[in-house]
């Protein structure tokens, strides 16, 4: 459920659902401050428990709001797969559904939100599936190019990954094309034939040149 502010006085917005404690969270934006310098917050409500003590409330900076929601997802993570200490499960992702168009993925306790634009049905609160996927790529790439130039002593900072994408035209609905674009200030023009061919054959890149067998069934 959304409720937003009537009129022009458009200073907040929310979301909530009920706990099956009976208490009512609600999550949402909140604008401080006059029109000349807006703040802008999030608002975190706890409701009263039933038949119990006052809630809770507390307006977060946008970094808080992050690292509440990091934390919760790892939390959440780590209660869905409790069980005694062991090495972590290698090759191993989960999908949960997380409200509406959003969805939370977890491997090895770690947390990852994906969701859809506006205009796909979604409130665009995460990069979507595809852009992690592009995502995946660049990473790799920056990756590899950053052992790379840790090998041969040259700086990693600066280091950059930019990415662009098309979706195809035809069907089936997918990626038509990606290009990439490696910044790395400083490195000698001998260095530079040797960084692009090891950050060309990043494991990302390798899977998406030679199809993995992949299988999709009910469970």
């Amino acid at each position: 459920m959304t409720i937003q502010a009537s009129g022009a006085d458009r200073r907040f917005e929310h979301q909530s659902f009920l706990t099956t404690c009976g208490r009512e969270v609600r999550a949402g934006r909140l604008v401080l401050g006059g029109a000349q310098r807006p703040v802008q917050r999030v608002s975190l409500e706890i409701g009263q428990r039933p038949g119990g003590r006052d809630g809770t409330w507390a307006a977060l900076t946008v970094t808080e709001a992050r690292r509440l929601a990091a934390a919760l997802l790892a939390q959440a993570a780590a209660a869905e797969h409790d069980h005694e200490p062991g090495p972590a499960e290698a090759g191993h992702v989960s999908v949960a559904h997380a409200g509406g168009e959003s969805y939370v993925i977890t491997t090895r306790g770690h947390t990852v939100l994906v969701d859809q634009p506006a205009d796909a049905g979604g409130r665009d609160t995460a990069v979507t599936p595809t852009e992690l996927l592009v995502g995946a790529l660049a990473s790799c790439v920056a990756f590899y190019a950053g052992r790379y130039l840790a090998r041969h002593g040259l700086d990693r900072d600066g280091l950059e990954v930019v990415a662009e994408f098309t979706m195809a035209t035809d069907r089936p609905a997918r990626v038509g094309a990606i290009q990439l674009r490696i910044v790395a200030p400083g490195v000698p023009a001998k260095r530079q034939p040797g960084l692009l061919a090891v950050a060309s054959h990043c494991t990302v890149h390798n899977t998406l040149r030679q199809e993995p067998d992949i299988t999709i069934a009910l469970g």
